[in-house]
């Protein structure tokens, strides 16, 4: 038998949609290790919250391809960890593996067909930067500015992200950079992160949005209109950026994490005034979803950009790091370790 803890859905948010660490429960039970063909078992390594997940603690996610997690039972989400026992021809002992839906649970018995396997190589043995760099967040990243962001080298385009110094936003104003945009420019939440994007990821300037008025701010860095807006937040932040996009530009709709805690649709309806905007300015808006790993971009990844991380140690400490993360306590993306 294996002493298992695990972390479930222990109630959702209150009146208020604001979650707090004691949504979630940590138990601890004896779990036996029996493998049916196919199936094996991991010890977690790292798993990660993310923003989305915040709309898996409703009763309706508002998205029709995400699932509710289920008051009393095991949340999940995506993690990395090493296959310790199996009866899967493909997956053997040692091999390190991940996937979109592990359990937050330290050890799991999975069915194989759920993961794949990883080289720690590949990312230098960063194995938590599978879920983050190398995994939904940087491939979301890259996919939306590379499909709909149309970036043209030599044209002096403006590119704007918010939530610039989270998971994909790290990744996405640093694409923008080296596909050709003149000017990057972040809007984040502390002068810390805004320092972070300028010397370490290569930003043009950082904009604190809890800092002066952001309208002003936008004009100063962006004095020739705004040209693609990569959009984490949503909400009076968007509203302001797209107000002063150049005709013809593009808005990759990556999150709104400003909006989840509201009972609202996904995703949330615009103001009148950025409907207006986006129709008479004949800008183009793009939902963007990363459902699978590609190799080749894992690679393109790793190799040239800058990660930012945030690790916190410990499955009972899964969340506080949630909601540390969706109130935007994190730099970089936001795992947590469970084992060595």
């Amino acid at each position: 038998m294996l002493n298992v803890k695990r972390v479930v859905l222990r109630s959702r948010p209150g009146k208020d949609g604001l979650p707090v660490p004691e949504n979630f429960r940590v138990e601890e039970l004896m779990k036996s290790p029996e493998l049916k063909e196919g199936q094996v078992l991991v010890r977690t390594l790292f798993l990660s919250v993310d923003p989305y997940m915040r709309c898996r603690m409703n009763d309706d996610t508002g998205a029709d391809y995400l699932l509710p997690w289920r008051l009393g039972e095991v949340v999940d989400g995506g993690g990395v960890g090493v296959v310790e026992a199996s009866k899967n021809q493909a997956l053997s002992v040692g091999i390190t593996v991940t996937s979109f839906s592990w359990p937050w649970q330290t050890y799991n018995v999975m069915d194989g067909s759920l993961l794949q396997e990883v080289d720690p190589e590949m990312v230098d043995g960063h194995l938590s930067h599978v879920l983050g760099a190398v995994g939904m967040p940087g491939l979301t990243a890259l996919l939306g500015v590379r499909e709909k962001g149309h970036v043209t080298p030599g044209s002096h385009q403006t590119m704007v992200i918010s939530g610039a110094a989270g998971a994909c936003g790290s990744i996405a104003g640093q694409i923008g950079r080296l596909d050709g945009c003149e000017r990057v420019v972040g809007i984040c939440g502390s002068e810390q992160k805004c320092q972070a994007l300028v010397t370490e990821l290569g930003f043009t300037a950082g904009i604190n949005y809890k800092k002066g008025d952001i309208s002003s701010a936008l004009r100063e860095h962006c004095p020739a209109g705004i040209d693609i807006y990569f959009d984490n937040v949503g909400g009076p932040i968007s509203d302001a950026v797209i107000s002063q996009m150049n005709p013809g530009g593009h808005v990759i709709l990556c999150g709104q994490i400003s909006q989840y805690n509201k009972d609202v649709p996904y995703p949330p309806p615009l103001s009148e005034d950025t409907q207006k905007a986006l129709c008479h300015k004949n800008i183009t808006r793009y939902m963007k979803i990363a459902n699978d790993i590609n190799l080749l971009y894992i690679l393109f990844l790793f190799l040239i950009l800058q990660v930012l991380e945030t690790v916190v140690n410990g499955i009972e400490n899964m969340g506080e790091a949630f909601c540390s993360m969706m109130t935007g306590g994190n730099i970089g993306k936001q795992v947590v370790k469970i084992t060595d």
